[in-house]
């Protein structure tokens, strides 16, 4: 979703804060039921609450400005602690409310100088806001990761005689060890893809959207596998159960090693708003 055009502050105003906000959700008599005293929000913030606006409702809390300014956000962002701090303490609130009502769940950082402003939000994108709430109610978000085993090792070496020199016929047969190693890699990634893709496809079936992401090195998967599919399924409640089972099916079936995660707030398919 994109930022709104105060979503940090540049200077931090003289006044009692900016407002944060987390989600956003319909105004439900159950959405004003919530309780929201035990939620510890952003740090140094006050306490959350309800903002509503016609018939949506924002979940926000109001922050220290000069906790959101450019400099200090940025170099927040480099600070892998900082950030995953501040990140927890919004997927927290976020996901308490999701657990009572569908929700628009906005960026991290997402702030406006005052109460005001945050409505004015509410009023003038409400129809992307109900569009987004009606998609993802009643939905969550699962995420699925493939990989494809380490490769075998290379090649090994040409064999020498005692006297240190090669041995007769032992540079053609290194070579064809060579492409075939190289061959045999190339079959194996062939394969793994077409196992993505079929995985892709049968969760698709399932699935009310689905969406592909970046794959990403071995390094973060802390071994020598290769990521071949990151995807993320928005599945309907009443189906968590098929996406666990098709899950282990199509490990079994294809041999791959399938990682599934979630159910999840679904971040991924709240659109632009």
């Amino acid at each position: 979703m994109t930022q709104p055009p105060d979503s940090r502050i540049p200077h931090p105003p003289a006044d009692d804060g900016v407002t944060y906000v987390f989600a956003v959700c319909r105004a439900t008599r159950a959405v004003g039921a919530l309780d929201l005293a035990g939620e510890a929000g952003m740090p140094a913030g006050r306490t959350v609450r309800l903002l509503t606006a016609g018939l949506l409702t924002a979940v926000v809390q109001t922050v220290p400005a000069a906790d959101f300014t450019d400099e200090v956000w940025q170099r927040r962002l480099s600070d892998r602690t900082q950030i995953e701090r501040y990140a927890r303490a919004h997927h927290a609130v976020v996901s308490n409310v999701a657990a009572h009502a569908p929700v628009v769940p906005l960026p991290l950082a997402t702030l406006y100088h005052d109460d005001d402003r945050a409505r004015a939000r509410l009023a003038t994108e409400a129809d992307r806001f109900h569009a987004a709430l009606k998609r993802v109610a009643h939905h969550a978000e699962w995420g699925v990761k493939v990989y494809r085993a380490p490769e075998p090792g290379p090649a090994p070496d040409e064999p020498l005689t005692a006297a240190g020199d090669r041995a007769p016929g032992a540079g053609l047969a290194y070579l064809n060890r060579k492409r075939g190693a190289q061959a045999l890699r190339e079959r194996r990634r062939e394969q793994a893809l077409d196992i993505a893709e079929s995985v892709d496809a049968e969760l698709r079936g399932l699935a009310a959207a689905s969406r592909r992401l970046r794959t990403h090195g071995a390094a973060l998967s802390g071994d020598n596998r290769t990521h071949v599919l990151n995807a993320t399924y928005l599945v309907a409640d009443e189906r968590a159960d098929e996406v666990r089972r098709l899950v282990r099916m199509l490990g079994d079936r294809t041999g791959a090693q399938i990682e599934l995660s979630g159910p999840w707030v679904p971040y991924s398919f709240v659109g632009e708003v």
